[in-house]
């Protein structure tokens, strides 16, 4: 019952990383070779690459020991890149530390690794890519499809189904659901205990996700065996999910007891410390490039709407303290300073404020702000400002985001949100923060506080850069 179609999508991208290492070496040879210069070390082309070709299989080596073959890392495009392009590099490493100590040269010229490192990493990356869509492609074909089935009467059970049940995106095939009591989608079949999913002779199964533990252990007994016996993968989701995502750490305790010691984050230590002085050190370069735009907005506010340039909100940050974030500011200045409610109240539209907060705190077409307002707002220029918070110390570059007290005090959660500092930037903005709902917001800012890492900020960070770039070209378009 075991499924063997991750171990030949592994097999694939074993074989196709080899060919695009290889590949990328060969065209560096070649373009060295074309040169009129003469190399420092001449050899044959197939000497090149027949000890290159027996040195590779350690470059994969090093592949799979950063998780490369691992799904948690090649279902994530920005970290399997992040990994692809040190791998490249550790493997670089290693090809010019055998040459140093090697009778024979492995590379005719200096150049040529560089070369090889380049383009080795472009074609590594572009594989993976076409790699990830030829699997998307077969699942469409009900090709590779992971058949599970789920077990537990818990609200993550409908979680879990609605997110696998489309097997041409997920890759997976719900095959049945055991002991759910509500409503399920009519393509999922419902089985009353796990005795009548077994009399129902399922085949090809190739996991169990259990969402809750019974109070009988022998019926987790039961399945547990049942997941060993016949070799299929289980895993268990605890239907209080906050619980279990962070930093965990297992031990003995006094040294016979195992426990498992979860940190309400893992920003804490050395990663604190680090995560401050990237924060100084992106956000002086920053503060410094953005000077001119600074100016630009400073310049436009004063010639389009008289009153202050800036505007000064109160959020709460790390532990909730209350810090003043500023703002360029955008709302016109005969609503400034009022909450929504007043603000639509004074214009003689309170109908506003209903569909203001029942919209997730925003309107398509909100009649408060400026012209020049909205457009720096859908350009994401009004938050220059807050790259001095930054740098100040109030929030960090990444984080949760920073919320006023009115929407913060209505989250029962705000506790464990508040465990790190609010963030320029964050998941909910570059996942798109408008079309989701107040609560799949703060879900986003609840996995980033419990499962942060100095990777994670950095892919955020160039995925802010990337979303902010869309919007300038794309408003600046609109406006021309």
């Amino acid at each position: 019952m075991k499924s063997n179609a991750s171990l030949a999508y592994n097999f694939f991208l074993v074989l196709g990383d080899m060919l695009a290492l290889l590949a990328s070496f060969i065209v560096a040879f070649a373009i060295r070779a074309a040169s009129p210069v003469a190399v420092a070390n001449p050899m044959h082309a197939s000497t090149y690459i027949l000890i290159f070709s027996s040195l590779l299989p350690f470059w994969i080596l090093i592949f799979a020991l950063l998780g490369l073959y691992n799904s948690s890392i090649y279902e994530r495009r920005f970290a399997e890149a992040g990994r692809l392009f040190l791998g490249s590099f550790v493997g670089l490493l290693f090809m010019i530390f055998w040459d140093y100590l090697s009778l024979h040269h492995i590379f005719p010229a200096k150049l040529v690794p560089i070369y090889g490192f380049l383009f080795g990493f472009v074609l590594l990356v572009l594989f993976r890519n076409i790699a990830r869509l030829i699997r998307t492609r077969l699942y469409m074909y009900g090709h590779g499809l992971t058949r599970v089935i789920i077990v537990g009467n818990t609200p993550m059970t409908l979680e879990l189904v609605e997110s696998l049940n489309n097997p041409k995106l997920s890759g997976y095939e719900v095959v049945g659901v055991i002991g759910y009591r509500k409503k399920l989608p009519e393509s999922v079949p419902s089985f009353a205990n796990f005795e009548q999913f077994l009399s129902s002779k399922p085949e090809d199964l190739h996991g169990i996700i259990q969402t809750e533990l019974y109070a009988n252990d022998s019926r987790n007994t039961e399945i547990l065996t049942y997941s060993q016996e016949n070799h299929i993968s289980y895993r268990f989701v605890p239907g209080n999910s906050e619980l279990f995502v962070g930093n965990i750490d297992v031990d003995l305790f006094r040294n016979s007891i195992p426990i498992i010691h979860v940190h309400h984050t893992a920003l804490f230590g050395w990663g604190r410390i680090l995560k401050r002085l990237t924060d100084i050190t992106l956000g002086g370069i920053m503060l410094l490039v953005s000077l001119p735009l600074w100016l630009l907005c400073v310049v436009l506010i004063k010639l389009s709407d008289k009153g202050p340039i800036f505007y000064k909100a109160t959020r709460y940050s790390r532990f909730g303290a209350k810090v003043g974030v500023y703002k360029f500011r955008t709302i016109k200045q005969a609503y400034n300073n009022m909450s929504p409610e007043a603000g639509f109240a004074k214009m003689g539209r309170p109908e506003l404020a209903k569909q203001y907060r029942a919209n997730g705190d925003q309107l398509d077409d909100d009649p408060r702000f400026s012209r020049l307002g909205k457009l720096m707002r859908a350009t994401s220029l009004d938050e220059l400002p807050q790259i001095w918070n930054v740098v100040h110390g109030e929030i960090s570059l990444v984080g949760p985001r920073a919320l006023d007290v009115y929407e913060m005090e209505k989250y029962d959660k705000k506790n464990l949100i508040l465990s790190v500092k609010s963030g320029l930037t964050g998941l909910a903005v570059v996942s798109g923060r408008h079309a989701m709902s107040f609560e799949e917001r703060r879900k986003l800012d609840l996995y980033y506080v419990q499962n942060w890492s100095f990777g994670l900020d950095i892919i955020i960070i160039l995925k802010t850069a990337r979303v902010v770039l869309e919007r300038l070209f794309r408003h600046g378009a609109r406006y021309n």
